[in-house]
């Protein structure tokens, strides 16, 4: 039996938004079931032996099999195909089943893939999380990706939606193997546009409407904000605000910033697009799809695509140009905190100034039994979502403090300091400082500080 995977794509985003006049609440969050992951899929589990892995081209009766599937598109899929796919041996290929089958659901395709991957891998996949488990495997063995791989992966990316073509330019710095969808569409709204993407998207939220600290009291004291001081200007941004929007972009101390949130590494940054030469100032949005389960961001004006993380542009004109966004720190912290120790604070208006209600708990605890898409392997020395504060020294060394043990620490009267890194509280929250002057810095989970900066240092109380 055949299963169109556009098709069902379609019918997962659009019957998601349907009736209801917006989007789901923005969040990078799977059409399907959220999974439950068993031994087998926990980053840091022993992973069973790496498939032995084919050299150079694809064998002719390989490529012929992926080309039947892909000439096939956007119609059905054939599931028979695929389980030929999984008798040639050629464990490259199950990058390319894991993209089909993160497309296509259940039913028949996932039981086609099931079958495949099982000789591919030596690995027994089974239910609705193998998808993730497979990808999990996949990314800790490092598997090399099939010839071609950019091209069919691409092929199939831009029959879903088109507009995400551009995420596939070469050159690029991007691994095309972690790229995955993140269960919405591209936003590619104008700037200042306050309605949400028809098709539904992660809608950025421009230059927000903002009070004073008095005004905020609709805010509950002890709920999240990530608090930012520029240029002397202080200004707290609600964290159930972010988790609906996951952008902003906006200004504060007389510079432009974008501030992206990603709900699912639990890291929210600022970054500082009025200084790039020779270029009109990004204006950062979500693509909708994800890297080892952290946003893909890009921006609207070039086309650019950037590493969330790091701020280096990694596709595009202003990858070209070799841009790297500077940063400014975020401190996270209770909103009670915050406008007591920053009481000139400004906060974004409770309607974000386009008249929408928030809810004061948009994910309902999505994110608290640990991450819901594929990381790979991860570092063993912390729980993978406790939460740390990261600093990246001039040099490139990245430093990690865990940080509920730093402030606990620093309560107690201690120092908390590595690699000429030193802590100090702020509004409840931390702050970065390096060889006695300010440097930024923000708290992101440990799975996502450690896979994008694996040879980070770690202080330890």
């Amino acid at each position: 039996m055949r299963t169109s995977v556009i098709a069902l794509v379609f019918a997962l985003v659009v019957g998601a938004c349907a009736p209801v006049p917006v989007p789901p609440v923005g969040t990078d969050s799977p059409p399907l079931p959220t999974t439950t992951r068993t031994s087998e899929t926990i980053p840091g589990l022993p992973f069973p032996p790496a498939p032995e892995v084919e050299n150079g081209p694809l064998r002719p009766v390989v490529k012929e099999i992926l080309d039947e599937i892909w000439a096939g598109m956007p119609g059905p899929v054939d599931a028979g195909a695929i389980r030929r796919l999984g008798q040639t041996g050629d464990a490259r290929v199950a990058w390319l089943i894991a993209d089909l089958l993160r497309f296509s659901g259940g039913g028949d395709v996932l039981a086609a893939a099931t079958a495949a991957l099982a000789p591919l891998t030596g690995v027994e996949f089974n239910g609705i999380a193998t998808w993730v488990s497979v990808t999990d495997h996949l990314i800790a063995w490092d598997t090399p990706a099939p010839p071609d791989y950019v091209e069919y992966k691409r092929r199939l990316f831009v029959l879903v939606d088109e507009r995400w073509d551009f995420v596939f330019s070469e050159p690029n710095d991007i691994d095309e193997r972690y790229l995955s969808w993140g269960g919405v569409l591209i936003d590619d709204r104008p700037l200042g546009d306050p309605d949400p993407c028809p098709t539904g998207c992660i809608p950025a939220l421009d230059d927000p409407a903002v009070t004073d600290a008095a005004a905020g009291d609709w805010y509950p004291d002890d709920a999240i904000v990530f608090g930012v001081v520029i240029g002397g200007e202080a200004r707290a941004y609600p964290k159930n605000i972010m988790e609906v929007h996951e952008m902003v972009n906006d200004t504060v101390g007389g510079r432009r910033i974008g501030m992206p949130y990603c709900t699912l590494c639990g890291s929210a940054q600022v970054f500082f697009t009025d200084d790039i030469g020779g270029f009109e100032p990004p204006v950062l949005r979500t693509t909708g799809l994800l890297s080892r389960s952290n946003k893909v961001m890009y921006d609207l004006t070039s086309l650019s695509v950037f590493d969330t993380f790091t701020g280096a542009a990694v596709a595009g004109p202003l990858f070209a140009a070799g841009v790297v966004l500077g940063q400014a720190g975020v401190i996270t912290t209770t909103w009670g905190e915050w406008k007591a120790a920053h009481t000139d604070t400004t906060i974004v208006a409770e309607d974000g100034g386009i008249g929408r209600t928030y809810d004061t708990d948009p994910l309902g605890g999505r994110d608290d039994n640990g991450p819901i898409f594929p990381i790979g392997d991860r570092d063993l020395r912390l729980g993978v979502q406790e939460q740390v504060l990261g600093v990246v020294l001039p040099d490139g060394t990245p430093v990690a403090f865990p940080a509920a043990a730093a402030l606990e620490a620093l309560a107690g009267g201690a120092r908390v300091m590595l690699a000429g890194v030193e802590l100090v509280e702020d509004g409840g929250g931390l702050r970065a400082t390096f060889e006695s002057e300010p440097i930024p810095s923000h708290q992101a989970f440990w799975f996502a500080w450690s896979q994008f900066h694996p040879s980070t240092l770690l202080w330890q109380d």
